[in-house]
């Protein structure tokens, strides 16, 4: 039966004596709404790990639109049922009080990294985001974290604050999960009218698509095909494409790039913001 702790001084004390017992523990950091991809995280820890600890806290600091954190779903109970279901040991669900005693004043330095697509969009959101998982990690010291790969550019941002700060954790990667219709999973899809949620596959149906055409468009070309199409829906808005090196998140000019190419969007689906990713080149 999973354990649910809101105290940090609690959780330290029970994941000390697990430590003490050699046991290796793995950690998925997440804002609840539980969906199968963070199920498929969890999963993976429970796989790879002899203790695995979920959170469960809606971050105020990385939300830069105060509607957004108000409307941002929250189902404790489920969560914790899923959670028990896919073998969790742990839940930390600390109250703001409790993570924040007092305003977390630290300023990170992610040079260009954080300056792009979602940085560009949503300014102060990967400080509030390295803010808040560094202070879990310093609570719950795991030796692996996992992290969801539909996050592209917040993987990156935790791997360099990891070396940046000098964490001995392991961050793992996960594939992305979709919907059968191709939807990238996220909290934010339950927030979506059932019109918009029919008009969504359409991101990543047109990216699937763009990926194949790489020989017919220049990489300007194929920026502009991919808006144009997800456009011509009149419930999608796309607020960027951008196709980027898959390491420094940097635009790039050339299919002969050296380095893997991604391709990262944003969609507005009505009110809700949507974000996906895609490997253009290997």
């Amino acid at each position: 039966m999973v354990l649910t702790v809101d105290k940090i001084s609690e959780l330290k004390s029970i994941l000390q004596g697990y430590r003490d017992k050699g046991n290796k523990i793995g950690f998925v950091p997440t804002m609840g709404a539980l969906h199968k991809g963070h199920i498929s995280l969890v999963e993976r820890s429970v796989e790879e790990n002899d203790i695995t600890v979920v959170s469960i806290f809606v971050n105020p600091t990385q939300f830069n639109d105060t509607n957004d954190l108000k409307n941002y779903p929250r189902m404790p109970e489920k969560d914790i049922s899923l959670l028990n279901e896919a073998g969790v040991n742990l839940v930390f669900m600390p109250s703001e009080s409790e993570m924040y005693p007092e305003p977390d004043s630290r300023v990170f330095d992610f040079g260009t990294l954080d300056k792009v697509m979602e940085g560009k969009f949503r300014p102060g959101h990967f400080n509030g985001v390295a803010q808040v998982v560094s202070k879990l990690f310093d609570i719950v010291n795991p030796h692996r974290a996992y992290f969801g790969e539909k996050d592209y550019q917040q993987l990156a941002i935790i791997r360099a604050m990891v070396g940046m700060l000098g964490y001995n954790i392991e961050i793992v990667g996960c594939p992305i999960a979709r919907e059968p219709d191709g939807l990238a999973m996220s909290s934010r899809n339950l927030l979506l009218t059932p019109e918009h949620r029919q008009s969504a596959p359409d991101i990543y149906k047109t990216l699937a698509d763009a990926r194949n055409k790489t020989d017919e468009f220049s990489v300007k070309e194929m920026i502009s095909w991919v808006e144009k199409q997800i456009n011509s829906n009149p419930n999608l808005r796309v607020e960027y494409f951008e196709l980027v090196d898959a390491d420094t998140l940097l635009p790039v000019s050339s299919w002969e790039h050296p380095n893997r190419i991604v391709g990262c969007i944003a969609v507005w689906a009505g009110k809700v913001r949507l974000i996906d990713n895609l490997e253009f080149k290997k």
